[in-house]
């Protein structure tokens, strides 16, 4: 643990440095050490990937403006960048936030929209030189001026669309809370730049360029305005042209619901988030009650020579009888409370990821099935836990049994533990029932004890010597601190003896020596079960995982549940908590909850950002039909976002509803770009129908460059376990939004709005 704005990375290096001088004086010769986990490193190895595939991030978006627009408009763009990020870091060290992988991944995607607002500038200000007949200083505040309502339109509504994540609760809030607010602030960040550093770089770099001979090109009708011309054209005018907005209409809604259909069918599998590939592994064992500490030992030891056998294992630590140091899961499954001898644990260190084929992941499934036949060869259970990608739960699979009577939730357990052992896929399955275990109470016969003179105190004091041990004399010397004690008590194998142990002589007040079986009675009896509570109410707890093809526990909980909706009986099931606890009645925890959640609170969210920017449109076009037609790209991003994760074999994920949040707010900045342009064109007298093909074919190249820009952004984070569903999401999600919003989102203004138009015409004339 490390104190709050404290460097792991820096912490690690001065244990490491501190253990090191204590070698030799506190640390004795012949003691190895050995230094089997260094978080510290794997932190700064991470933490540098991500710094450099932002720097790659913002030169691919610097290289893209390069290409479409020229060097001087990329050395502007790529300014702007560099000035954004560097006051948003310092916005986001004074928020509270630390560099670590959440905050640079957040920085990471919000490249490609970070650099929005500076392509739009720029590239109005390089179409208006282009146009002639201004100078550059006249072009500048001209250009500025044109897009700059809908530019800050455009900025506020992404930042709706992505700051009520922020308020996501549960354990998932922390996590993800970096993403919206870093993003938002950013976008802030962004605009400001955009509308005062952007343009004063403009001048400076573009003062002495000669626009004079792109005046006649841009005299002439462009390839895109007669591709538009030609594609829009049949969507327009006539009855023809309603037959097909129509048509376009079904073929859209059709491509949502086939889309929609995938997670139905299984083609994308749904999950809280993937398995990280992560350098190591944890067997943890629970041996029957009652095992001995050598037995549990054997049972681990085997399983370390199996593993010994693994290509991709460097190392492993056993622990037998004592918890491993705390790890991730630890925090909530409670490890460090594995203390008996009954139990036991086995730390495994896996080589380093670019140095193996198969992922983590991979070789947990390898070896799941080995492992447990070792151990239930001595009827142990052996469970292979992976290090969570997010919050920590007690198992990915958690049934809780509520019940007025605690035997009969046991029995309820032992019933929904065969419903886990007959479901396919369902691994790792085990309950909070304790095995039932025998126990010996030793009664002293007071009337003996009195007749033989031997007082009650002795005959407890010899039993705890005899299991416990005493401390008889101490051993001083001038190399030990302390005072070491010299404890006396029997050997193990003894002790499970309990012939052995009463055979113990106690001296009596007369002097003579009396067995300990003459003076006690040993009744027979059973040990108490542990009653594990939550929320002050008895509970009893059935665990699994889910591993095959699907690999995602929220399909095994469904499953399990319609297997015991089918069941019947008296056990009732239950989503959240139960409505009455002291009825039998289950409640599914674990992933689920934290599953459920999550996307509950994203839902909310995406709900409250698709509601402010329909009120932000409404305020800046004064009306309340407009924006429905603004917002309606925002249904196409899953023709894009579902086809992409199944086309890539993602599973939908978190982080790509993340994504999906970002789209809208990304997709909203095209449509106001558009229909602003054509409300530009009507008021200066062009036709509508000339105005919302020119629309789209103005539009296209600043539309497409920042579309280019957040997909360039996101490839960068296409590779790791984690975000590759926030970066399919706005990969695919956007090039399919944004190809179909150029020609539905015009096309569909134009059906709204033409009989309006031409109304307000005719009572003009």
């Amino acid at each position: 643990a490390k104190k709050p704005g404290e460097n792991a990375v820096d912490i690690a290096k001065r244990v490491i440095d501190r253990f090191g001088q204590l070698e030799g004086t506190y640390i004795p010769e012949g003691v190895e050490v050995v230094i089997t986990r260094d978080y510290g490193s794997t932190a700064d190895a991470k933490a540098k990937k991500l710094i450099s595939k932002l720097v790659f991030a913002t030169g691919s978006v610097v290289l893209l403006v390069a290409l479409a627009l020229g060097w001087r408009e990329a050395v502007i763009v790529g300014a702007a960048v560099v000035v954004t990020l560097a006051i948003t870091l310092f916005a986001s060290w004074a928020w509270g936030f630390t560099l670590n992988r959440v905050s640079l991944f957040a920085l990471i995607f919000s490249i490609g929209i970070l650099v929005d607002d500076a392509i739009v500038v720029v590239e109005n200000i390089h179409r208006h030189l282009a146009m002639g007949g201004k100078r550059l200083l006249e072009a500048i505040p001209t250009a500025v001026d044109e897009v700059g309502g809908p530019t800050i339109l455009a900025t506020f509504t992404v930042i709706a669309a992505l700051l009520p994540m922020a308020f996501v609760s549960g354990l998932m809030g922390p996590y993800m809370s970096p993403i919206p607010i870093n993003a938002s602030l950013g976008m802030l960040i962004s605009l400001a730049v955009a509308f005062v550093f952007t343009p004063w770089m403009t001048n400076r770099l573009l003062g002495r360029v000669d626009f004079s001979g792109h005046a006649h090109a841009a005299a002439r009708p462009s390839g895109l305005q007669r591709f538009f011309d030609r594609v829009m054209t049949p969507f327009l005018a006539g009855r023809a042209g309603r037959r097909n907005r129509w048509k376009l209409l079904a073929g859209v809604l059709v491509l949502i619901a086939l889309s929609l259909s995938l997670a139905g069918f299984k083609l994308v599998v749904l999950k809280m988030l993937p398995f990280d590939d992560k350098s190591e592994l944890q067997v943890v064992l629970d041996m029957p009650e009652g095992t001995s500490l050598e037995q549990t030992a054997r049972v681990l030891n085997e399983i370390g020579q199996y593993l010994a056998t693994v290509p991709e294992v460097t190392d492993y630590q056993v622990y037998a009888g004592t918890s491993a140091p705390i790890s991730f899961n630890g925090l909530v499954r409670q490890y460090y409370l594995r203390d008996g001898a009954h139990q036991g644990s086995i730390q495994v260190n896996l080589a380093d990821k670019h140095h193996r084929d198969r992922k983590s992941h991979e070789i947990a499934l390898a070896v799941r099935r080995p492992i447990q036949a070792i151990a239930s060869g001595f009827d142990g259970n052996a469970k292979i836990v992976e290090v969570p990608p997010g919050p920590p739960v007690q198992a990915p699979l958690v049934a809780e049994i509520y019940g007025l009577d605690y035997e009969g939730q046991i029995d309820a357990a032992k019933d929904v533990r065969k419903v886990f052992e007959n479901t396919v896929d369902i691994i790792d399955i085990d309950d909070s029932v304790e095995y039932p275990s025998d126990k010996r109470v030793v009664v002293v016969d007071r009337a003996k004890a009195s007749t033989l003179g031997v007082p009650q105190s002795a005959i407890a004091q010899a039993l705890a010597t005899v299991l416990e041990g005493e401390d008889v004399s101490y051993v001083h010397g001038d190399k030990y601190k302390y005072a070491v004690p010299i404890r006396v008590r029997l050997s193990e194998a003894d002790k499970g003896d309990l012939q052995q142990v009463l055979a113990l002589r106690v001296r009596s007040l007369s002097g003579a020596l009396v067995p300990l079986s003459e003076l006690v009675d040993v009744e027979e009896s059973s040990r108490a079960y542990s009653i594990h509570h939550k929320d002050l109410l008895p509970v009893v707890y059935v665990t699994g995982d889910m591993a095959g093809e699907t690999d995602s526990p929220l399909y095994g909980m469904f499953e399990m549940s319609a297997a015991l909706a089918a069941q019947g009986g008296p056990l009732q099931w239950f989503f959240s908590q139960p409505d009455n606890p002291y009825e039998y009645s289950l409640k599914w925890d674990g992933e689920w909850q934290v599953t459920f959640e999550t996307f509950r609170d994203m839902g909310i969210a995406y709900s409250v950002g698709l509601l402010l920017i329909y009120l932000l449109v409404v305020g800046q076009f004064r009306s309340y039909l407009v924006p429905l037609v603004i917002m309606a790209p925002i249904p196409l991003t899953v023709i894009g976002i579902m086809p992409g994760h199944a086309l890539v074999g993602a599973q939908f994920t978190a982080t790509s509803m993340i994504g999906m949040i970002a789209l809208a707010g990304i997709i909203v900045r095209n449509s106001i770009l558009l229909v602003d342009f054509v409300n530009q064109e009507v008021r200066e007298g062009v036709a509508l129908e000339a105005a919302v093909v020119r629309s789209a074919a103005v539009r296209a190249k600043p539309i497409t460059l920042t579309g280019l820009a957040a997909m360039a952004g996101a490839f960068f984070i296409l590779d790791d376990p984690i975000f590759s569903g926030l970066a399919v999401s706005l990969i695919f999600g956007i090039f399919v939004s944004t190809v179909l919003t150029l020609i539905v989102i015009p096309v569909v203004y134009y059906g709204v709005m033409h009989r309006r138009v031409d109304r307000i015409r005719a009572a003009a004339d």
